[in-house]
C-alpha cells in the first residue's frame, strides 16, 4: 500500500462527507414539498404528471397500499422490458441489427433492470439494440432507483410519525425522486462525462484498420446518458461488457472519481435526510459513522490484498501489485476503492475484474453484499436496510439492559421485531439455499468454467450479487436456462421479501405515541450505540455466511500461499 493510494481514499470520502449535508438538506425539501432551486422549473411539469396520471398528490397510503403500489408499478415496469427485448428485431434504432432476446435471458434481464439490480447474463454491445438500450435499460435506471428512494422516504415517515398510519404518497415520491433529483444530476454529469471522452450517439458501430493490418470494431451509441444514471442510480449495467473498466465509459482517472462519487452520493445524503426528518441530526450522522468505519474497514482489506500480489508470482522474481484484471489508468488502489463502493451500495459497476482479485480482495466485495450493502447502500435500499438493522440493535440492547427497546422514543415490540428479522432472513435464504442447489447439480456445473474454491466463489458469488440486488459478478460462470431463471428469481425475491417487511415495519410504527427521553434512555446516536450496531451487522453477517465463505475464498487464500492453483 501506498500513501498516494490512501490519499484517494481519502480525498474520495472527504468529499462524500463535505456532499452529505446539503444534498441530504435539498432532497429533504424536496420530498417535504417544500421550494427548491428547480421549484419555478418543475412545479409546473409535476402537477402536469399528476393530472395526466390521474394522482392526487395529497392523499397519502397506509403501508399496505404503499406497498402495493410499488409492487404493481415493478409488475408492468417487467412486462414492458421483456416485450421490448423479445422484439428489438423489428423496432428502430438499431443499426447492428440484433437478433431478439431468447426468452429466459429476455425474464432475467427485465427481472434484473426492474429490481435495479442490472446483473448481465450477456455483452451489451453484441446484444442490445440502442433503443433497448435507452428506452428499456436507462428508464429503467431512473424509476427502479427512483421507487428505491421512495420505499426509504416511507420508512423514515413511519419511524418519525407520531400521528396517522400513512406513509406518505408512492406516486409522488416516485416523480420527484426522479424529476428534482435523478433527472437533474444525469443531465449536467452526463454532459460532463461526454466532455471527457465518453460517447453519445446513433452511429453504427465502426470498423477500422489497425497498424498491425488487423480490424477492430469501434463500439459508438448513446453510452454517456445511461453512464450517468447507472453509477448515481447504483444500477450498474454496463453499455459495454467491460463495463466501467472500459475507456468508452470510464475514461480517465477523473471520471473513474467522479463515477464513484456519484454510486455513493445519495445513499449517504439519505442518513442526513432521516436526522434531519426525525429533527434530530445526530441520528443521521450516526448512521452515517457506522457506514463509513464499514467502508474503511473494507476498502483496508482489499487495498491490502491486492497492493500485496500474488505470491505464486513472487516466486518467479517479479515483485508487486497484483495487476491482473486492472486498467493501468486506475492501478490497485483505484481498483480497491471502486470495489469497495460499489458492493458497499447495490451499484454492480466495475473497474476490474473482480476474478482476478487475490483471494482476500474478492472476499470483500462478496461479504460487502451479504451484509444487505447497507454500507451507505443502494440509492433508497440502503437506508431502509439500515433502519431495520437499528431496530434489531435496539431490540438486542434491550434485552441486555432490561428494559423495553425504544426508537426515537416508540418502542419496539413483538411485531416489530418480526417483522425486522423477517427481512433479515431473506438474504441468508436466498444466497445459501440456491448455491448449495447449484453446487451439487449437473445444471449448476455445466457452466462453471473453474474448478476448486474459485469455481464454488464464483457461484457463491453470483446468487450473493443477485440477492443483494447489486449486479457486479465473478467472471468464469457462463448463462444457460438453470442459471437465467433462478438469479432472475433470486433478483426479484431479494428485492421484493425486503421491500414489504421494511414497509409493514414502518406502517406499525407510525402513528405509536413517542416518549421523552429520560435518564434510562438508551440513545440511538451514541457512539456506543454506533459500536454496538457495527456488532450486531458483523455477527449476523459472519454467523451466517462465515461457514460458505470459508469454503470458497477462505480456502483458496490458504491454498494460494501454500503455491496450489486450479
Amino acid at each position: 500500500m501506498t500513501a498516494i493510494g490512501w490519499l484517494q481514499a481519502i480525498i474520495f470520502f472527504l468529499v462524500v462527507l463535505a456532499l452529505t449535508k446539503p444534498l441530504g438538506l435539498y432532497m429533504t425539501r424536496v420530498f417535504s414539498g417544500e421550494r427548491t432551486w428547480f421549484s419555478p422549473v418543475l412545479v409546473p411539469v409535476e402537477r402536469f404528471i399528476y393530472r395526466l396520471s390521474g394522482v392526487n398528490p395529497d392523499e397519502e397510503m397506509p403501508w399496505y397500499g404503499y406497498a402495493f403500489c410499488v409492487l404493481a408499478f415493478s409488475l408492468v415496469s417487467l412486462v414492458y422490458l421483456y416485450v421490448l427485448l423479445r422484439t428489438q428485431k423489428w423496432l428502430p434504432l438499431n443499426p447492428q441489427h440484433f437478433d431478439n432476446m431468447t426468452p429466459d435471458l429476455a425474464w432475467n434481464t427485465a427481472v434484473s433492470f426492474m429490481t435495479n439490480t442490472n446483473w448481465q447474463f450477456y455483452s451489451g454491445e453484441s446484444t442490445m439494440s440502442y433503443l433497448s438500450q435507452m428506452a428499456g435499460l436507462a428508464w429503467h435506471n431512473f424509476v427502479s432507483a427512483a421507487a428505491g428512494i421512495a420505499v426509504a422516504l416511507a420508512v423514515i415517515r413511519g419511524v418519525i410519525r407520531t400521528s396517522g398510519k400513512t406513509l406518505g404518497n408512492f406516486w409522488v415520491d416516485l416523480t420527484r425522486a426522479s424529476l428534482y433529483i435523478l433527472l437533474p444530476a444525469s443531465i449536467a454529469v452526463g454532459l460532463f462525462l461526454v466532455s471527457q471522452g465518453v460517447p453519445q450517439n446513433f452511429a453504427a458501430y465502426q470498423t477500422i484498420h489497425t497498424l498491425e493490418g488487423t480490424a477492430q470494431t469501434i463500439t459508438g451509441g448513446p453510452i454517456g446518458s445511461q453512464e450517468i444514471i447507472k453509477e448515481l442510480g447504483t444500477n450498474g449495467g454496463g453499455f459495454v461488457n467491460a463495463n466501467s473498466a472500459s475507456p468508452n465509459e470510464n475514461p480517465s482517472p477523473l471520471t473513474n472519481f467522479i463515477e464513484m462519487l456519484l454510486i455513493l452520493v445519495i445513499g449517504a445524503a439519505l442518513t442526513y435526510v432521516y436526522g434531519r426528518m426525525a429533527k434530530n441530526t445526530k441520528q443521521g450522522w450516526a448512521l452515517f459513522s457506522a457506514m463509513s468505519i464499514l467502508f474503511f474497514v473494507g476498502f483496508t482489506v482489499v487495498y491490502a490484498a491486492e497492493a500485496a500480489g500474488n505470491p505464486l508470482v513472487h516466486q518467479l522474481g517479479v515483485a508487486g501489485a497484483n495487476l491482473e484484471g486492472k486498467e493501468t489508468r486506475f492501478g490497485a488502489a483505484a481498483s480497491a476503492l471502486f470495489a469497495t463502493v460499489t458492493t458497499d451500495t447495490s451499484c454492480g459497476a466495475v473497474n476490474a475484474a473482480h476474478d482476478s482479485f487475490m483471494a482476500l480482495g474478492g472476499l470483500v466485495p462478496i461479504v460487502n453484499m451479504q451484509l444487505g450493502e447497507i454500507v451507505f447502500g443502494g440509492v433508497g435500499s440502503g437506508l431502509y436496510g439500515m433502519i431495520i438493522f437499528v431496530v434489531l440493535t435496539v431490540f438486542i440492547a434491550g434485552l441486555m439492559v432490561g428494559r423495553t427497546p425504544e426508537l426515537l422514543g416508540k418502542k419496539i415490540e413483538r411485531r416489530e421485531v418480526q417483522f425486522a428479522i423477517l427481512a433479515a432472513l431473506v438474504t441468508p435464504i436466498l444466497v445459501l439455499v440456491p448455491t448449495a442447489v447449484a453446487a451439487v447439480t449437473p445444471a449448476g456445473l455445466a457452466t462453471l468454467n473453474n474448478a476448486g474454491p474459485h469455481g464454488f466463489s464464483e457461484i457463491l458469488y453470483a446468487f450473493t450479487s443477485t440477492n443483494a440486488n447489486n449486479g457486479s459478478a465473478f467472471a468464469g460462470l457462463s448463462p444457460n436456462l438453470f442459471y437465467n431463471i433462478a438469479t432472475g428469481l433470486n433478483m426479484l425475491f431479494g428485492r421484493f421479501l425486503i421491500i414489504v417487511p421494511a414497509l409493514a415495519l414502518a406502517g406499525t410504527l407510525a402513528g405509536k405515541k413517542a416518549v421523552a427521553e429520560g435518564a434510562g434512555t438508551f440513545t440511538t446516536y451514541s457512539p456506543v450505540f454506533v459500536a454496538l450496531l457495527i456488532g450486531v451487522i458483523v455477527i449476523v453477517g459472519a454467523l451466517t455466511f462465515l461457514p460458505a465463505d470459508a469454503l470458497g475464498p477462505v480456502v483458496e487464500h490458504l491454498l494460494v500461499n501454500q503455491g496450489k492453483t486450479f
